[in-house]
C-alpha cells in the first residue's frame, strides 16, 4: 500500500484541508503484506472520522493500512474537525464539501474507481452519522455503507445540556434539516445495505438499537454487530475486518 497525506484548497469550505489515502500496490517482496493483484480502478472507501479526531485518526490508531491492503480497496480519510459533515449554520459548508466536492476532487486526482457499484461509505461515532446520512441522502452512490458506534439519533444528542450549544446551535442552529435527521430519511428510502455496529457498554447501544429495528421496519437490508465493548478504538480496529469484508462481499 501507499499510504498519502493530500493537501488542498478546498472551494466550498474557502480554506485549505487535507485527506488520508490508502492506495494498493500490488507487491511481490514486501515481507509481511498481504497485498492486492488488482493494478487500476479500485473499490473505494470514504471513512469518516468521528468528533474529537481528525483526518490521521484511522492510520494512527487501527491497522486500516494493512486491512485495505488485504483487500485490494482505496480508502480516502477527509478531514472535517467538529462539523458532523453539516452546512454548519455558524461556520463552513461541510456537507457540500463531503457529498459534492470531495467526490469531485478525489475521482481528479485518484487512480480509483468512480462507479457506484465499486464505492462505499463508513464511518466511527460522528462519522457513523455522515456516513449514514451520505446513503441515505444519495442511495445511487455507494454499493453499502456502514456505522461503527454512530451518532444516529442526532435530535436526541443535540438536546443534552452538554451538546446544546456546539450540536444544537453552532452545527444545527437548534433544528435538523429533513436531509439531516437519519430517522426522517428511513422513510421510503432506497439506501444500499448497510451496517450498523456499537458496543454494548456504549451510551449509544440504545440509540442503534432502536436505529436498526427502524431501518428493517422501513425495509432495508440491515447487518449488525453488537459485540461487548465501550466507546474506544480496540472494538473498531476489532471490527473493521469484517466491515471491509461486507463491503467485499457487494462488489461485482
Amino acid at each position: 500500500m501507499a499510504l498519502l497525506t493530500v493537501d488542498f484548497f478546498a472551494e466550498t469550505l474557502q480554506v485549505g484541508t487535507s485527506m488520508n489515502v490508502v492506495l494498493p500496490q500490488p507487491t511481490a517482496e514486501q515481507v509481511g503484506v498481504d497485498a492486492s493483484s488488482i493494478a487500476t480502478d479500485f473499490p473505494l472507501l470514504y471513512l469518516l472520522h468521528g468528533l474529537s479526531d481528525d483526518h490521521t485518526a484511522w492510520v494512527r490508531y487501527t491497522s486500516i493500512e494493512r486491512y485495505a491492503a488485504a483487500r485490494g480497496i482505496a480508502v480516502v480519510m477527509p478531514a472535517v474537525h467538529r462539523s458532523f459533515y453539516a452546512n454548519e449554520r455558524s461556520g463552513h459548508a461541510y456537507w457540500d464539501f463531503i457529498s459534492a466536492e470531495l467526490p469531485a476532487i478525489v475521482a481528479n486526482f485518484l487512480k480509483v474507481s468512480t462507479d457506484p457499484a465499486k464505492t462505499f461509505v463508513a464511518g466511527l461515532s460522528m462519522g457513523g452519522y455522515g456516513a449514514l446520512k451520505l446513503a441515505l441522502n444519495f442511495p445511487d452512490r455507494y454499493a453499502a455503507a456502514a456505522s461503527l458506534s454512530g451518532a444516529v439519533d442526532m435530535a436526541t444528542l443535540m438536546q443534552r445540556e452538554d451538546r446544546k450549544d456546539e450540536i444544537g446551535g453552532r452545527v444545527f442552529g437548534g433544528a435538523l434539516d429533513a436531509s439531516e435527521d437519519l430517522h426522517g430519511l428511513l422513510a421510503g428510502s432506497a439506501a444500499p445495505p448497510l451496517w450498523i455496529g456499537c458496543g454494548t457498554e456504549d451510551l449509544l447501544i440504545e440509540h442503534n438499537r432502536r436505529f436498526v429495528d427502524a431501518a428493517r421496519e422501513a425495509g432495508l437490508t440491515v447487518t449488525t454487530d453488537f459485540s461487548p465493548g465501550e466507546h474506544e478504538w480496540g472494538l473498531w480496529d476489532a471490527q473493521l475486518p469484517a466491515v471491509l469484508d461486507y463491503f467485499a462481499g457487494h462488489l461485482p
